[in-house]
This record gives C-alpha cells, sequence and structure tokens, in this order.
C-alpha cells in the first residue's frame, strides 16, 4: 500500500489565495499532462485559478510537442509504499491580461529558478540548467475566454528533476535539485516556487516582462557562449533584450530571435573570429 505524500496544500492555499480570489489546489495521482487537463477545463469553460499537482504524468509534453518524462521513482508507480517522487509536475491555470506576453515564460523561469536556488541557470526560453544540465522545463498554453480583448485562461506547467534520473534518450543530460538541494523533496519544492510563481504571473500582468530583464540576463546560460539555432544561424548570445527576445551577434550583425521554433544549443568554439 502506498504511503500518501503529504502536500503543503494548507500552506500554499494560505499563501496564494489572498492574491487569487477563488484560487484552488488539486492533487491527482495521475494524469496524462497536467497542461493538457487544464486546457481541456479551459476549453470545456472551466477557467478558474488552480493549481494541479500530478503525482505521476503518462504523457508529459514539452516546448515544440517533445515529450517531457517525469522521471517518477519505477516503485511508486508499481504501487510500493514510501517511494518519494523523483519529479515534480505541475501546472497553474489562471486567467491572465497583460498588455504584451512576450517574455512570459522567461519571467516564469526567473521566479522558479531564484525560488529554487541561487546557482540554478536559466536556458532560452524556457529551461532551468544546473552545470550544463537541464534541471527543469517550462510549457505555456493559453486558451481564448470568448470575448475579444478579454483575458485569456494561461496554463503554466513546470516539470523539476528532484531526484537521479536516466539520461538515456534525452538531446541535453538531466540534472536533478537534490544535487544543489540534499533532502529537497517534490513536497518541498512545490511550497518554494508555488506562491512566488503566481506573484510574478500577476506581476507580469500588470508590468510585462520589462522588470524581469535584467534578472533574466543574471542568470543567463547562454551570455556571452557561442550557439547554434535550429534555422542554421550562428553567432554568440548576448541576453535578452526588454521583450525577451534572444539577442545573437552573428555574422550579419546582432538579430533578435524570437520564433517559438529556435532551438538553441551551446558550440563549443565561437563560429566566427570577429563576434
Amino acid at each position: 500500500m502506498k504511503t500518501p505524500i503529504q502536500w503543503p496544500l494548507e500552506a500554499i492555499w494560505e499563501a496564494v489565495a489572498p492574491d487569487l480570489p477563488g484560487f484552488s489546489l488539486e492533487v491527482l495521482p495521475q494524469i496524462d499532462s497536467t497542461n493538457t487537463e487544464l486546457m481541456r477545463r479551459a476549453r470545456a469553460g472551466r477557467l478558474e485559478p488552480v493549481l494541479l499537482v500530478a503525482e505521476c504524468q503518462t504523457a508529459g509534453r514539452g516546448r515544440l510537442g517533445r515529450e517531457w518524462l517525469s522521471g517518477q521513482d519505477d516503485a511508486r508507480v508499481t504501487g510500493s509504499a514510501q517511494a518519494p517522487l523523483a519529479s515534480l509536475t505541475f501546472s497553474i491555470g489562471l486567467p491572465l491580461a497583460p498588455a504584451d506576453w512576450s517574455g512570459l515564460s522567461l519571467a516564469v523561469g526567473v521566479s522558479v529558478a531564484q525560488s529554487l536556488h541561487p546557482e540554478l541557470r536559466l536556458k532560452w526560453p524556457n529551461d532551468l540548467w544546473w552545470c550544463d544540465r537541464k534541471m527543469a522545463g517550462i510549457l505555456i498554453e493559453t486558451v481564448s475566454q470568448g470575448t475579444p480583448g478579454s483575458a485569456r485562461y494561461a496554463v503554466v506547467g513546470v516539470g523539476i528533476n528532484i531526484a537521479p534520473r536516466d539520461a538515456t534518450g534525452l538531446a541535453t543530460p538531466p540534472a536533478w535539485l537534490q544535487e544543489v538541494s540534499p533532502g529537497m523533496t517534490a513536497e518541498k519544492a512545490l511550497l518554494k516556487v508555488a506562491a512566488p510563481l503566481v506573484q510574478a504571473l500577476k506581476a507580469f500582468e500588470a508590468v510585462g516582462f520589462g522588470p524581469y530583464q535584467a534578472r533574466f540576463n543574471a542568470l543567463d546560460a547562454l551570455q556571452d557562449v557561442p550557439v547554434s539555432l535550429s534555422n542554421g544561424t550562428l553567432g554568440v548570445a548576448r541576453g535578452v533584450n526588454a521583450g525577451g527576445a534572444l539577442q545573437v551577434h552573428t555574422a550579419q550583425g546582432l538579430e533578435n530571435i524570437t520564433s517559438s521554433e529556435v532551438s538553441v544549443r551551446p558550440q563549443s568554439q565561437p563560429p566566427y573570429d570577429n563576434l
């Protein structure tokens, strides 16, 4: 028989509810994807603010439709007792109406990284890294609420590796939170990130990405790193601009990269001698 996980739901609710009326929390033992579930609910007209946690995801998704493997401990999935979660997967859904959506995933990354550990870094546009390895990913989706010009329902999904995981099939080697925070659990990590993340989302709605630009650049894992883009562009990453676009110094000059179809990979040698 499984030992129930003691999620700190009351403490999270008390921290979030004053800033987000109608807020609720829900934990599911298993779901295909927390983002997929909240998107289903939103399309069915359920637009209340909610934090949904999955103890096991069977079809987690990342950016560009990539699979996000939750890395749950096999013992928990098969029913053994006292098996801790090897990763934390959750989504926050809420109505948002920022004047400009640009840079939202970067603001989310700043909030999560700063809540978890000062040594974490951010890889544009939606990953948390430690020692050039991926520890966490972010996926943001939105649904129209029907009225032109009204707030959209935003679903912000976060997946964090908590314990060691297999690197098989991964393009980027994994990192996990217990490397930098021994003794960390999924429950403790959720308590650390949930309320600050909601506050960051509300702040972004009010003022946009501008105030987050310097904070992102201070954590930028690609700052001054030679990179190649999936469109064939080579250059050196120079941080992000006030709209959250990645600035890459190429042979043609400084280019602002905004497309969600761009994949950035650090390169071992500068592509141009004069960059």
